[in-house]
């Protein structure tokens, strides 16, 4: 993107969307600048009909989605300022990947032998397999393909949905450092993951969707916070489950006990206090401690803890 083109904005207002009965997405708003930012929730929750709305493939129910204070929904001209990565396989097994990221310079109305096609492949890593066809691809190459049929009209507006399925370790590393490298040149990108760590090893910014709701919003160390502070759960199976309750019992950082089933089940309200302390409680009792596992990390606890608090 060249230093005069126009900085993007992308602006989601009260937005729904519903099919029939069923309610996709409820009274979202938010606004995107240049920059990764990271749209985060359980499977179900709505991310990929918000991705839809911003690529302007569905028309909201009710609010608005706009991109440089255009709708995005029916507006070729907004569509040339934004690209997705669906995350379906949306590619046609018979062609090749430079047949299919040239299908998609047509479509965006580049002339031919503008080069486009081979930078976007090149950009992607897929320059060697280029006039392979799509169906000889691993998931991960399908992937880059598709991010290469995205970006070869050098969109204002990335948007991705699980854009790092099927890649291997290396392939990821470079996708990330990728949108780095388009927020830097004042890209706007926005991609979803019901994975926590690929959010926080590439976004500054993180919003957080549960039940087509927007839970949280802002820095991701922020949203980090509010996950590691909420109350926590773990269950343990020591040598002697009532010497170690009867330590634990009373000390500030434990809100609850309870034995049963030959295990032992706390609840703190201090993650750190309580991982530090346990190990020389333990000692002290002479107990020796078997296993220790958080009995409420799944995505899914911690996003509905979001929600409510």
């Amino acid at each position: 993107m060249t230093n005069a083109a126009p900085v993007p904005t992308v602006s989601v207002n009260a937005v729904a969307k519903w099919y029939g009965n069923v309610v996709a997405v409820n009274d979202v708003t938010f606004e995107l600048a240049p920059g990764v930012t990271g749209l985060l929730g359980p499977n179900g929750a709505g991310k990929s009909t918000l991705l839809h709305l911003i690529a302007g493939l569905l028309r909201p129910s009710a609010g608005s989605v706009t991109v440089d204070g255009r709708p995005t929904f029916g507006d070729p001209a907004i569509y040339r300022r934004v690209g997705l990565v669906p995350e379906r396989e949306a590619v046609f097994p018979y062609l090749t990947a430079r047949e299919f990221v040239r299908l998609s310079a047509q479509l965006q109305g580049l002339p031919l032998g503008s080069g486009a096609v081979d930078r976007a492949l090149e950009r992607v890593e897929l320059s060697m397999a280029a006039d392979r066809e799509l169906a000889t691809y691993s998931k991960g190459m399908r992937q880059r393909a598709k991010v290469a049929a995205a970006l070869v009209h050098d969109p204002a507006v990335l948007v991705l949905d699980e854009p790092f399925n099927g890649m291997d370790p290396r392939q990821r590393l470079h996708m990330m450092a990728l949108l780095r490298e388009f927020a830097d040149a004042g890209r706007v990108i926005l991609f979803s993951s019901h994975i926590l760590e690929e959010v926080e090893r590439v976004a500054e910014r993180v919003l957080v969707v549960v039940s087509g709701r927007l839970a949280a919003s802002g820095d991701f160390r922020e949203i980090r916070r509010l996950m590691t502070d909420r109350p926590h759960s773990f269950t343990l199976r020591t040598s002697d489950d009532r010497a170690l309750a009867v330590r634990l019992a009373g000390r500030p950082m434990v809100s609850g006990l309870a034995l049963e089933d030959g295990r032992l089940d706390v609840r703190t309200a201090d993650y750190a206090a309580f991982t530090r302390e346990l190990p020389g409680l333990a000692r002290d009792a002479g107990v020796s401690i078997f296993e220790l596992s958080p009995a409420d990390e799944s995505l899914e606890s911690v996003f509905d803890y979001l929600v409510r608090g």
